[in-house]
């Protein structure tokens, strides 16, 4: 089940429309709509727990092992590095995807191939030119 699906059965489960969600949690309504088809997570994990509280449920129910390695990699990197993620993720899941693999296996690998990324991403830092450098 996806973050989406669990977002939108607690959504009903707790009898709210997206409008109210929307309010209760201080976004628009076209958020709830985005999180809930999938197009979008949450802006960040402190909107998670905003709406993981106002449904009555923790962000660990909402958000996968995968969501929040995205969810971290878009407030550690930015959208870019959050997509990048995003699209390991995928891979990595597609790769598993006939196999008989362990969820503690899954998160394992999902683990190294973030680390992978960071590690990558600092040692490639030193080729940009110093007035592009964001530092962080």
């Amino acid at each position: 089940m996806t973050f989406g699906e669990r977002l939108r059965e607690k959504r009903i489960e707790a009898n709210l429309s997206q409008e109210e969600l929307a309010k209760r949690v201080g976004v628009h309504a076209r958020s709830i709509q985005n999180n809930e088809s999938g197009k979008r997570y949450p802006k960040n994990l402190e909107i998670a727990e905003k709406l993981a509280s106002a449904l009555g449920t923790t962000s660990q129910y909402l958000l996968s092992e995968r969501d929040m390695f995205i969810m971290e990699a878009g407030e550690k990197g930015g959208y870019r590095a959050k997509r990048d993620i995003s699209a390991l993720v995928e891979e990595v899941s597609a790769l598993f995807a006939g196999g008989q693999v362990s969820e503690e296996d899954m998160e394992a690998a999902m683990a190294a191939l973030n680390e992978a990324y960071w590690v990558a991403k600092r040692k490639n830092k030193k080729y940009v030119p110093k007035a592009f450098r964001s530092e962080g």
